[in-house]
């Protein structure tokens, strides 16, 4: 038996930078305190979410990945608590900016990053202005509690994404993610859609799954607002949540989980078994058809 146990967390951002990096430490200590070993903080938990205005100024907000401030101060943080910490950042790469995730090992050893692969691009999340289309490509990492695979937001709207995480090896999915109102129609609510989407990657591979978003109202610079759902919740292998938060409270949801149990049963369901691959070249274009020339 292979016990792990996980955490997602939630909290409100705003600008003050150290305060959301000292909330995000404690809901850290707390999740450690509850045994939590693969502990998930929500996306660019460092600001608020600056993707609502298009503002220059805003691209000041990006760091290298070397030297990083904010990853140093949460490899440390790792360390002393022994936990597996995935660490999202707005990262400067030369000439181009990425949303980006870096992964801290239980040592505080950071293994690399995963670089955001589907930019979305609407209402109040203008994320095409700030960042690059990621180029890592889906990644799995090697940890001290298993092997985990990380998408960021918009990822997890992809089945391709959790699925190649998961023909990887990942035992674990993880997405922190940004996600509330709508600016243009307040009678939009995607927060049950958004579950239930993550809650179908977890069932379609077996697949343990957390999700981290955050909480609370934010301001844009042009009038706009958005209400963030929190809604931060764990399912199991199934697609069953077995642990949410509300829509409101910032907190820390745990659940246990025996990998090798869960491996067993993936083995057994027979879905990687009976996958066709071979079918599967319409996956290949954007518009359904084999492609026949590279895409861009």
């Amino acid at each position: 038996m292979r016990a792990l146990t996980v955490a997602a967390t939630q909290m409100r951002c705003d600008w003050d930078i150290d305060g959301n990096c000292d909330r995000a430490e404690a809901l850290v200590r707390e999740a450690a305190g509850r045994g939590a070993r693969l502990i998930l903080l929500q996306e660019l938990f460092e600001t608020p979410y600056f993707c609502q205005d298009q503002l220059y100024d805003f691209l000041e907000l990006a760091a290298p990945f070397e030297g990083n401030r904010l990853i140093a101060r949460f490899s440390r943080l790792a360390r002393e608590l022994g936990v597996v910490l995935p660490v999202s950042f707005f990262e400067r790469a030369g000439q181009a900016t990425f949303n980006s995730i870096a992964i801290v090992d239980a040592d505080g050893a950071v293994l690399g990053l995963y670089r955001k692969s589907h930019i979305p691009d609407g209402p109040g999340y203008t994320e095409k202005f700030y960042f690059s289309p990621g180029d890592t490509g889906f990644r799995v990492w090697d940890t001290a509690v298993g092997r985990i695979g990380v998408g960021i937001c918009w990822d997890q709207w992809f089945p391709e994404c959790a699925r190649a995480m998961a023909l990887l090896g990942a035992e674990v999915l993880l997405y922190p993610t940004a996600i509330g109102s709508e600016p243009h129609d307040a009678t939009l609510d995607s927060s049950a859609h958004w579950q239930r989407v993550m809650q179908g990657h977890a069932g379609a591979n077996l697949t343990p799954l957390i999700a981290s978003n955050r909480v609370g109202t934010e301001p844009g610079r042009a009038g706009t607002s958005i209400t963030f759902y929190g809604s931060s919740f764990i399912a199991d292998p199934t697609g069953a949540k077995v642990a949410e938060a509300g829509r409101e409270e910032e907190g820390v949801l745990t659940a246990t989980f025996d990998l090798d149990a869960i491996a067993h049963q993936r083995r057994s369901w027979g879905v990687f078994r009976d996958r066709r691959p071979e079918l599967y070249a319409p996956l290949l274009s954007l518009d359904g058809q084999a492609p026949t020339r590279p895409l861009r």
